[in-house]
């Protein structure tokens, strides 16, 4: 197989260069079960669902942030 340059993928249109990104994350998701986490990552992780288990109600709905990040465009 021919080895591609990130800037090799220039020469792509937009829809190819979306494409190309996701056959890459879709060879990355099928091989997720092997990324080991750090214990730094998985001590943050705790600490992160454990907040949330203490108050469920603090923080914001996925649609409301969707929306303050499209309206900072």
């Amino acid at each position: 197989m021919k080895k591609i340059s990130a800037t090799d993928t220039l020469d792509l249109s937009i829809p190819e260069r979306i494409q190309l990104v996701e056959d890459i994350w879709d060879t990355i998701a099928a091989e997720a079960q092997s990324i080991e986490l750090t214990e730094d990552e998985k001590r943050l992780i705790d600490e992160r669902l454990e907040a949330y288990h203490k108050n469920p109600d603090l923080g914001s709905p996925w649609e409301d942030i969707y929306k303050r990040i499209l309206s900072r465009q």
